[in-house]
């Protein structure tokens, strides 16, 4: 069966153009014609468009461009995801950047040129089509290969598949990423799919607790035990008893608690601090880490043995720029959830938002994406977030280097994906050899 075609209104009083417009468009387009506001609105109330070529120029202010732009605000306001095209004959430019501002996908000026118009209308229903994809996805409660995970990359596939894998057994594991790349979020996916998922979820940040308190935080603590102790208190490793515990910033845990923890690994039971009971709890350990814990084990700085208690299972989280293109599924994702949130209408990204999504290198990862998308949606003036908006003005496309870096990236992790990890057989899908592959997975610090 073939597809519908899509449904193009166009709102235009000239009949002469009204008669070009539908024989120019008619061959690929289900054509809709208005020649003023009530009649354009009744029109996409009842069949909404896809795309909306709209003439500023509409009765009664033919030579004006408020009525044009009053309509303009109509068709959105009754549809979101209708992309309209403005076109005026009147050459102040104050007209169009208004028309932009209220969320009109682009403009050209009069006299018609069909095939530049042609251009832009395939364009403009090439980004509906992707912007409708993308909202399918999240309805159906995920964007991406797990529930809370927003990706479809071959990067973030690999990962999602790994985890899917390690869930549903007991081992611990040990997550890898810089931060902002989402480390809890792979933690909650983890539990979610064991079968641990009906018990508890306790995560502790091992960085953000001063280290006097993070031995009572894991362990508890007896009535008395301190100053300030008034009454027992059970520690975080026990309220996870029976589900998993989440330890972040692992790395920056503190050698005296490195020992009790490894102790507690080892016999799965635990004492609180001023108290004599042994205690048994039953729980999965998952931690993360920004920080290169083989370095930190060369300086002292970390318990060899630990590691290698927490390390049954490695998970390296892929960071933004090396899944570049989830940026713009992120990017739409968070926009939805703000607007809706704030009450405001911001429907998408103007082109050359879109654009700077793709060329900054996010060194904050989702984290900073989510930042400057939430600050965007509170700024922005129409109806499309602009790059000036996410504070990325100015940014440049990424360099040769950086574009040859990602590319290999993205064929590596792409042929591991498809190779179940199988090194012979992804060298061969890539055309290269063993070593030759062995040197690409360790210049892009690529964990099989």
């Amino acid at each position: 069966m073939t597809e519908p075609l899509p449904r193009l209104l166009i709102v235009e009083d000239d009949l002469g153009v009204q008669s070009q417009l539908k024989w120019s468009f008619s061959d690929e387009w289900l054509i809709d014609v208005a020649a003023d506001r009530a009649k354009a609105l009744e029109i996409a109330a009842r069949t909404p468009p896809t795309i909306v070529i709209l003439d500023l120029g509409l009765p009664p202010e033919p030579n004006g461009a408020g009525e044009g732009l009053a309509t303009l605000e109509g068709l959105i306001s009754l549809n979101p995801l209708t992309k309209v095209i403005v076109s005026s004959g009147n050459e102040d430019h104050r007209h169009a950047l208004s028309a932009i501002r209220l969320g009109a996908y682009d403009f050209y000026p009069k006299p018609v040129d069909i095939e530049h118009l042609r251009l832009i209308t395939a364009r403009a229903a090439h980004l509906r089509r992707l912007e409708e994809e993308n909202r399918q996805l999240a309805r159906a409660g995920h964007a991406g290969p797990l529930a809370n995970v927003i990706g479809e990359s071959a990067a973030i596939q690999a990962v999602c598949q790994m985890v899917r894998r390690v869930a549903s057994t007991t081992v611990n594991v040990l997550l890898l990423g810089e931060s902002g790349t989402g480390k809890e979020v792979f933690a909650h996916s983890l539990h979610q799919l064991s079968g641990r998922a009906g018990q508890p979820f306790v995560a502790i940040n091992c960085a953000a607790i001063p280290e006097n308190l993070l031995e009572s935080e894991l362990f508890g603590h007896e009535k008395g035990a301190f100053t300030g102790a008034l009454r027992q208190t059970t520690g975080k490793i026990q309220q996870a008893n029976g589900g998993t515990l989440f330890l972040d910033e692992i790395g920056d845990m503190p050698p005296p608690l490195q020992a009790k923890l490894l102790r507690f690994l080892q016999s799965r039971v635990i004492e609180r601090v001023g108290g004599r009971q042994s205690l048994e709890v039953d729980v999965r350990i998952v931690s993360a880490t920004n920080r290169d814990l083989g370095a930190l084990i060369e300086k002292g700085e970390f318990r060899e043995d630990l590691y290698y208690r927490l390390d049954e299972v490695k998970i390296a989280l892929p960071p933004l720029r090396d899944r570049i293109e989830d940026a713009p599924l992120l990017a739409q994702y968070f926009l939805d959830s703000f607007a809706a949130s704030m009450g405001r209408k911001v429907t998408g990204f103007s082109s050359d938002a879109q654009v700077a999504l793709s060329a900054h290198p996010w060194p904050g990862n989702v984290r900073e994406l989510e930042n400057r998308v939430k600050r965007a949606v509170v700024l922005a003036e129409g109806r499309l977030v602009t790059a000036k908006d996410m504070d990325l003005v100015g940014g440049a496309m990424p360099t040769l280097r950086e574009s040859r870096r990602r590319a290999d990236y993205q064929a590596v992790t792409t042929a591991l994906l498809l190779a179940g990890n199988n090194l012979s057989l992804a060298a061969k899908y890539l055309g290269i050899s063993r070593p030759t592959l062995y040197d690409l997975i360790e210049t892009h610090n690529i964990h099989v």
